[in-house]
């Protein structure tokens, strides 16, 4: 139907009212229950959907008696919430009631299943998800959940067969746990993993363990990750030497969508030599993001461009429109031919509706995401509404769109790009101009298109700016530029030639020619002094009140109206986190897997000890969580000190000391070490000495006689100690009993051990925690670092009876997560686990 003969349907008052309050009471149910810490029974939603929906019924039969439109309203809003409430309830309570047997955990099953998607390779072998069909225990029929996430390991240090490039992980991927925490996964060789394939049939010996990964502040939820994608337990395929072999039984038609996709992005690493460049196109194409490499990605987010290097919902609209108006032309031209089509369904109507047919197709290819789902639910909407001879107000479609995508995924409410895209629309819709003043498709002159498109693209900045500082504690400063030639030059050049390289792949080269240019341009623009600035996280009263700062700017009020905005963004972009007072500290325990990291921070000073485990050759701890948690917590630290050498405590170093570049390293590696070519390291010696705030600093190990004695390298740990006067800290790193002994011998040493706070040393090893140690030391509390299911079963049991029988409350990091001491509150320890619990986490058992 043309533009000017569409009507602008506008509900009567009452109807419009009543179907927002439904709208928006139903969004807020969802999220009202996605914040419960625990599910009630299912019998406890059961009960609340059908008191809603008899409720419900009666205000509809009723609605006449109602006299106070207002209570009808609130009725409705009420109601709505508590039906999405206890829908989502129930829905979460199936899904919880698959979860794994804890007796299983760690055995070694027989699993036979189909792979249910496109595989992800690594360096370290690959990923994928498994729908399992049957399962054995020793002979016996176990149940397991229906769905199950897999690595097939090639061993520590060597390359799988596929000759891609190693995938990076992003926000919404693959969590540290499922590396350094899975069991002799650094001592065996495994088999060198097969080509898999969407839609193939296994049969293979695993070994599983409950969804866990690591809990910090402002970190990434691996747990809800894993919720969204069904999967409820994790574990690795057993391919060892004398493991029976993985045995391929059939491969089927199911998975059509799967095996297209991974048969188009093996093709475009086939075709095009550059790694680089193959894994943008491949994110373009087929929605991979894996397959970008970790220093693209950051290129691309310090440049504000990061939303363009997926399927996002701007690639789908613009497939959409092009792809309508393609159709329509071609109905039109079959008139010359027959006029039956015509007859049957307008040009208009037939290129809108197989547009949005042909979108739908795309997203389910580039692998469904929210983006995508939210596009076409909102396309579906408008096309539905257009093709009616009617259009509702922007806020239904608006409201309309986002019910639909949280009904069918409600924790999509709990992701960063669902509230960066519906926030983005909203506000084209709110700034833009009023409805039915849009000019057609097609009918602007190009500088009035450039003119409209510079102006929305600022609004959506503008507007977006606090809400992407509460997300991501960041924001490019040469977003808006960045945005101005990677919009069109991905949108209108490097899309379309990926998108035709699936029917010609030549075609490809010249898409990765595109890419690199684009590349080089983005390369600058990130080189710039200030090209992007980090805040530390605000709460969420400052965060809320700075995007509704961001959105009044960018609306059509009056100046002096919009201007208000401007104090509203102050306290997100001002904000500062409260620190120790003077002559006070804190010491937080990273959750880091199996691994040492802490920060510890007095009223002006902070440094970090240790910087956990890397876990292959693209990700470690410090990329993973403490560069992020730096970021969120605005810390400029002063030292970073590195206990010894092992990987579990340095392996995360580069990326602390690339973001930190002001920062003094201290530890006890050698001359020659890798890490001396990023930043002179000073040797840690027993006796140095510093004071910040107040608060006293001292290396207690290792002397200086034992460099050069051939020490091992636990036997060289840095020891500090941190103390006001009144509480003290000791972190002891991987120190072992004969060096716990030297130190209690010690006259002078011997005295300064006694400690309210102690890292447990080495993780809590058997060769650690030496009884007269801990006779000295007497903490009130100790942490230990260590995995979940670690391979070597810290902390081990005789350890943890030591400490035990001296009445040290041990706090563990599977159990506690990211652990915060505070010598001002000496007699507590604050858990990030329990602090930010959900009903999707994990709840492991404390070790007894």
């Amino acid at each position: 139907m043309p533009a000017k003969t569409l009507m602008t349907f506008e509900p009567a008052p009452n109807v419009s009212q009543l179907l927002g309050a439904v709208l928006t009471g139903w969004v807020a149910g969802v999220a009202l229950q996605l914040g419960q810490a625990s599910l009630f029974l299912s019998a406890g939603y059961a009960a609340l959907t059908a008191v809603t929906l008899v409720l419900s019924a009666v205000m509809v039969y009723c609605k006449a008696s109602i006299r106070h439109f207002g209570v009808a309203l609130v009725a409705a809003g009420v109601l709505s919430a508590g039906l999405s409430f206890g829908l989502t309830g129930l829905r979460a309570s199936a899904f919880d009631n698959t979860a794994l047997n804890p007796a299983l955990e760690g055995k070694d099953i027989v699993v036979t299943g189909e792979v249910h998607a496109m595989p992800q390779f690594g360096e370290d072998g690959v990923r994928f998800r498994l729908a399992v069909e049957s399962a054995f225990l020793n002979g016996q029929v176990v149940s397991l959940p229906p769905h199950i996430y897999l690595g097939w390991y090639s061993g520590f240090g060597t390359r799988p067969t596929p000759s891609r490039a190693t995938p990076e992980r992003t926000d919404t991927s693959i969590d540290s746990a499922e590396t350094a925490d899975s069991p002799e996964f650094l001592l065996e060789l495994q088999r060198q993993p097969q080509q898999l394939w969407a839609g193939e049939r296994w049969q293979m010996t695993v070994r599983l363990k409950a969804p866990h990964g690591n809990s910090n502040p402002h970190g990434f939820d691996y747990e809800l990750w894993l919720w969204e994608q069904h999967v409820q337990a994790t574990g690795y395929v057993r391919a060892g030497a004398r493991d029976i072999p993985p045995k391929k039984l059939a491969t089927t038609r199911s998975h059509p969508f799967e095996r297209a996709r991974q048969a188009v992005r093996e093709a475009i690493f086939k075709q095009v030599d550059d790694r680089q460049l193959a894994g943008v196109l491949a994110a373009l194409v087929v929605g991979d993001q894996h397959a970008i490499e970790r220093a693209d990605w950051e290129v691309f987010r310090a440049t504000g461009v990061a939303h363009l290097m997926s399927i996002s919902g701007l690639h789908i609209t613009m497939f959409a429109w092009a792809a309508s108006h393609l159709l329509a032309w071609l109905w039109r031209r079959s008139a010359k031919f027959t006029p039956v089509l015509c007859l049957f369904c307008p040009a208009n109507t037939a290129g809108a509706l197989g547009g949005l047919l042909l979108a739908t197709l795309y997203a389910l290819f580039s692998g469904w995401g929210i983006p995508a789902q939210r596009t076409i639910w909102m396309l579906m909407a408008v096309v539905v509404l257009r093709q009616s001879g009617k259009q509702w107000p922007w806020p239904m479609v608006w409201l309309l769109a986002m019910a639909v995508v949280v009904t069918l995924d409600p924790w999509a409410l709990m992701q960063a790009g669902f509230w960066l895209s519906f926030v983005a629309v909203g506000v084209l819709f709110a700034a833009g101009p009023p409805q039915g003043e849009h000019p057609p498709l097609g009918g602007s002159k190009p500088h009035t298109a450039l003119l409209r498109f510079a102006k929305e693209q600022w609004t959506v900045t503008l507007a977006l700016t606090p809400l992407s500082l509460l997300l991501f504690n960041q924001v490019s400063l040469v977003g808006l530029l960045g945005n101005a030639v990677a919009i069109p030059w991905v949108t209108l050049l490097v899309t379309p030639l990926a998108m035709l390289g699936t029917f010609w792949s030549p075609v490809w080269d010249a898409a990765a020619q595109s890419v690199r240019g684009l590349v080089w341009f983005l390369q600058l623009l990130a080189s710039w002094p200030l090209a992007s600035v980090s805040v530390a996280a605000a709460p969420l009263w400052c965060a809320a009140a700075g995007v509704l700062g961001g959105v009044l700017l960018a609306t059509r009020l009056p100046w002096h109206l919009r201007l208000l905005g401007v104090p509203l963004m102050l306290p997100v972009l001002l904000w500062q986190p409260v620190r120790p007072a003077t002559g006070q500290f804190d010491v937080l325990g990273t959750d880091v897997g199996q691994g040492n990291a802490l920060l510890v921070r007095t009223a002006h000073h902070s440094l970090v000890y240790d910087t956990g485990p890397r876990f292959s050759g693209e990700s470690d701890a410090g990329q993973r969580v403490l560069v992020p948690l730096l970021r969120a917590m605005g810390e400029r630290i002063d030292m970073l000190l590195l206990s010894h050498r092992d990987l579990d405590h340095i392996g995360g170093a580069p990326a602390v000391l690339a973001m930190q570049p002001q920062a003094t390293l201290l530890s006890s590696i050698e001359d020659g070490h890798p890490l001396q070519r990023i930043r002179a390291s000073t040797r840690c010696v027993a006796g140095q000495h510093w004071r910040w705030d107040g608060v006293d600093f001292e290396v207690l190990h290792p002397r200086a006689t034992d460099y050069g004695a051939g020490y091992k390298s636990n036997a060289m740990s840095c020891v500090l100690r941190i103390s006001n006067g009144m509480q003290t800290a000791l972190l002891a790193g991987d120190l072992e009993a004969g060096q716990e002994l030297q130190l209690v011998n010690d006259s002078v040493l011997r005295e300064k051990l006694k400690a309210d706070f102690l890292l447990v040393p080495h993780h809590g090893s058997k060769t650690s925690s030496s009884a007269v140690f801990l006779d000295q030391v007497r903490p009130q509390f100790a942490l230990a670092q260590a995995g979940y299911r670690n391979r070597f079963g810290h902390p081990v049991g005789s350890v943890l009876a030591r400490y035990s029988e001296r009445g040290i409350q041990v706090v563990t990091s599977p159990v506690c997560g990211a652990a915060l001491w505070r010598s001002e509150q000496p007699s507590s320890i604050l858990c990030q686990r329990q602090l930010s619990l959900r009903y999707w986490h994990h709840r492991p058992e404390a070790p007894p």
